[in-house]
């Protein structure tokens, strides 16, 4: 199937689950995951409307990105850093994207709110949560978050609009979402970054404002 295709079935989806959840598809915004593509399957996405995308890590975005933002065509276009973000790369981070999804350790926040405040270029960030409290994972752990989200906000002064999670892989899914959007609710943040191509519409059921979708929409990728 094209990619025009896939788009349609994805769009398609996200309007029967908000519609079931008596929610409004204006809410849900569709991250397209392009890391691992190749650069005709995201010209085509790029051709046939598309425009928000997430890159895992900043040298693959930029090889896929960077003309694409200097040449001015895709006024709208619209980057999320869905990856962990290394200290060393803030820079050019701060360049490419225009969210910053994984924001998840005090050595980060800090580097990245100095980053931001000597360029001027304040962009929105999700904090990246734990919620499986996996050890070989990134993410804040829940009972952590509080006193992340004031060091964040208040010695950092990061504009944080919500809360990103990947759940467990052998957990139900809807409780870590579930969790998240309690979570979110709790310390008054309005967007939840949660749901892949296996789980997005449950995603949606429990709050989500924007989705990830990668093989969905472009296939199975080429992992290196």
């Amino acid at each position: 199937m094209s990619i025009l295709e896939n788009l349609q079935i994805v769009h398609h989806n996200i309007d029967r689950a908000t519609r079931q959840w008596s929610r409004s598809n204006n809410d849900i915004n569709l991250v397209a995951v392009s890391k691992h593509q190749p650069p005709e399957k995201i010209q085509e996405a790029l051709n046939v409307g598309h425009r928000l995308f997430g890159e895992n890590r900043v040298q693959e975005a930029h090889e896929h990105w960077a003309n694409h933002k200097e040449s001015g065509l895709y006024h709208d276009l619209k980057l999320h850093l869905i990856g962990p973000l290394q200290t060393n790369k803030i820079k050019d981070a701060l360049e490419l994207f225009d969210v910053i999804e994984t924001v998840d350790r005090e050595k980060l926040a800090r580097k990245l709110g100095t980053a931001m405040t000597e360029t001027g270029n304040s962009l929105p960030c999700f904090i990246q949560v734990n919620t499986g409290e996996e050890p070989q994972k990134s993410g804040i752990y829940p009972r952590d978050l509080p006193e992340f989200l004031n060091f964040c906000q208040n010695k950092c002064a990061m504009d944080i609009i919500g809360l990103m999670c990947i759940p467990p892989i052998d957990d139900p899914a809807a409780l870590h979402f579930a969790l998240l959007r309690k979570l979110a609710k709790e310390h008054s943040l309005r967007h939840l970054s949660m749901g892949m191509s296996e789980d997005y519409e449950d995603a949606i059921a429990h709050g989500a404002t924007y989705v990830r979708v990668g093989t969905g929409i472009f296939g199975e990728r080429n992992d290196t």
